[in-house]
């Protein structure tokens, strides 16, 4: 009887020494992943053609980042002409990204840190460093990234897309959602309007900080 209450005593007693240890380790890698997994490293590129066009009241572009809330995150870059003040006498330009961003509150700091001017035509690129407007790295996870285009006077086109932030590169391409409308003196484009070249192929990019794309 004596040695039966020692054995299961011996058992009891390995048990918990077992949970102890079990709470401990998971506690420490609670911990750790934690702080590893905080914060994202890597860069997300953003791409598209662009092809100038000839004329007023077109060339405008905005690329930014947005959570899966739709909160910005981050923009890339804004076209000069409206984000020094044309989005006053032209309220059309780049709408949808102005609104989301407040860049009617925007700093003269702020706004220069976002001014891009109006590129030849080319394929384009635009970084993003994982961090927010705050300069603090996001965490991994999904992110939406954008492209909007004023292609004429209050016609426009809208791209979207998912990019998934970890520990493996990958690729995503955005879609195109096209706005045509009409004002007093001018005509709404339609699908064969060569307005609608002015961005095309849009496609976002991520690769991890620490992934060896050498070869």
């Amino acid at each position: 009887m004596i040695m039966k209450r020692s054995c299961v005593l011996r058992i009891i007693v390995a048990g918990l020494l077992l949970m102890l240890l079990f709470t401990a380790c998971a506690g420490g890698t609670g911990v750790k992943d934690g702080a590893e997994s905080s914060a994202a490293a890597g860069e997300v590129a953003i791409g598209f053609d662009f092809i100038k066009q000839s004329g007023s009241a077109s060339n405008q572009y905005a690329v930014w980042i947005e959570d899966m809330n739709g909160r910005v995150i981050k923009t890339l870059c804004a076209s000069s002409w409206t984000v020094d003040g044309g989005y006053k006498t032209r309220p059309d330009s780049i709408a949808v990204w102005a609104e989301r961003a407040g860049l009617a509150n925007m700093s003269a700091a702020e706004v220069d840190a976002i001014s891009c001017a109006t590129p030849r035509t080319s394929r384009l690129s635009y970084s993003w460093d994982l961090t927010g407007e705050d300069g603090k790295p996001v965490p991994p996870g999904d992110y939406k990234f954008f492209v909007e285009g004023t292609l004429r006077w209050k016609n426009y086109v809208l791209y979207s897309g998912v990019i998934t932030i970890g520990d493996t590169s990958c690729t995503a391409n955005a879609v195109a959602e096209y706005y045509y409308q009409g004002s007093d003196r001018y005509d709404a484009l339609n699908e064969d309007s060569t307005e609608n070249r002015m961005i095309r192929n849009v496609t976002a990019a991520f690769t991890p900080a620490e992934e060896d794309c050498g070869g």
